[in-house]
């Protein structure tokens, strides 16, 4: 009977270590709804977030949300940000691969919805170099106005692992 208790109490302490060693680095993620599932060029998605730690790397991924009747392979967006305490902006266009004819869609789908995080960011990772309140926005600059079977789009920042 002892050893029972004993190797509970040992599952529990191995259980409780693992669970509490399991951090996450997530620092901010926010997707806003597409109105209509027609995401319009004017429409201009907007995520403000707080940076406190600036010595340390972080990953930037924009996150689209979209059915499967989505006309392209790809997307093309300007991701526009503003550093705390200034009002300069930097504006950098990206085309954004979604789909390829080997694999089809890519992220993960259920059903006709399939939701991407695309790393925007390099592999070193992206410093922010003001402690404060970034603002990001994303502009949709695909040919297609309004750009259709799209749900929700969004920013992830993480800290990037060690």
């Amino acid at each position: 009977m002892f050893t029972a208790q004993l190797k509970i109490a040992y599952i529990s302490l191995l259980t409780s270590y693992i669970l509490s060693s399991c951090t996450t680095v997530d620092i901010y993620e926010k997707t806003v709804a597409i109105p209509g599932h027609k995401w319009f060029n004017s429409y201009k998605p907007e995520f403000s977030f707080e940076i406190k730690d600036t010595s340390v790397p972080y990953n930037i991924f924009f996150v689209i949300r979209h059915t499967e009747k989505y006309n392209y392979n790809n997307i093309y967006i300007n991701l526009i940000s503003k550093q705390p305490e200034s009002d300069s902006i930097i504006k950098q266009q990206k085309d954004i691969t979604l789909a390829t004819n080997e694999s089809g869609w890519l992220g993960t789908g259920m059903d006709d919805i399939y939701e991407q995080r695309v790393k925007l960011s390099s592999e070193q990772g992206a410093y922010f170099h003001k402690a404060g309140v970034y603002t990001f926005s994303i502009e949709q600059i695909m040919r297609e106005d309004p750009l259709e079977h799209v749900m929700n789009v969004g920013i992830r920042i993480e800290k990037k692992p060690l």
